[in-house]
């Protein structure tokens, strides 16, 4: 099978709105990390913020995320170790139980982040 390359832009800004394509933990082009929820959740999350900084905002403009798990059970761990990056006023949030298109990825995260320009 060919390497699958993806189509998308990793953070597009829409006015004062940036929308932050869904996120793997890839932690190098095609290698998702090793590792448990928490530590793919970190990979997610640093992905997310490397996007944001890209376009001149932070985990701190993020208005709604969108989280995808393979695995039920992993939530109560992911939904703690969620709770560490936006400790006061969270961001809106919905959370399915999904096949992904990765092998390997336990966790997807969308974000939408509000910056006026």
């Amino acid at each position: 099978m060919p390497e699958l390359i993806p189509h998308f832009t990793t953070a597009k800004r829409a006015g004062d709105f940036i929308f932050v394509s869904g996120q793997l933990p890839f932690e190098a082009p095609g290698k998702i990390i090793d590792g448990d929820i928490e530590e793919q959740l970190q990979q997610c999350m640093r992905n997310i913020e490397q996007a944001l900084d890209e376009v001149g905002a932070s985990l701190s403009d993020v208005v709604k995320n969108m989280v995808w798990l393979v695995n039920t059970e992993d939530f109560p761990r992911f939904n703690q170790a969620y709770a560490e990056y936006f400790p006061q006023q969270p961001p809106a949030r919905a959370t399915v139980c999904s096949a992904l298109m990765v092998s390997g990825a336990l966790i997807e995260i969308e974000a939408t982040a509000y910056k006026p320009i």
